[in-house]
C-alpha cells in the first residue's frame, strides 16, 4: 500500500475526476497508527502526504485499523471486505467530520481506495 503514489494512479483513472467534479476538500485517511492528508482539488487528487501529528487540519477523515485495511486491499477481498460502505455499517472504517461530503462523493472515495489494491500478477 503505497498511499503517496496514489494521486499519479488516480490522474491515470479515467473517470474519478467527473465522479468528483465538485468534491474539494481535506481528507484524513488513517490506517491504524500511519495518516495521511488526501488533498483533493475539483475531483483530482493533489497530494497524499503524511499527516502531522498534531492537530490536523481536515474536512473529512476516513478512519480504519490496519488488520481490516489489509482485508479490504487483497485482491480480490473476501466477500463482505470489497465495499467502503459495507465496511462502514460494520464498524471497520469510520466516516467523521463532514459525511455528507463523503456521501455526496462516494463513487469517487470508492474508487480511489480501490486503486490501493495492488493487482494480481
Amino acid at each position: 500500500m503505497n498511499v503517496t503514489a496514489l494521486p499519479a494512479r488516480a490522474a491515470a483513472t479515467p473517470g474519478l475526476a467527473r465522479w468528483g467534479r465538485d468534491l474539494t476538500a481535506d481528507v484524513l485517511f488513517s490506517v491504524g497508527e500511519a495518516a495521511w492528508i488526501l488533498s483533493i482539488h475539483k475531483g483530482v487528487l493533489i497530494s497524499a502526504t503524511p499527516a502531522p501529528a498534531i492537530m490536523p487540519r481536515y474536512d473529512l477523515a476516513i478512519r480504519t485499523g490496519a488488520e481490516d485495511f489489509a482485508l479490504f486491499l487483497q485482491d480480490p477481498p473476501p466477500p463482505g471486505w470489497h465495499d467502503i460502505m459495507g465496511l462502514v455499517r460494520l464498524g471497520a472504517f469510520k466516516v467523521e467530520g463532514n459525511v455528507a461530503l463523503f456521501m455526496a462523493h462516494i463513487f469517487w472515495f470508492k474508487g480511489v481506495l480501490a486503486l490501493l489494491r495492488e493487482p494480481r500478477a
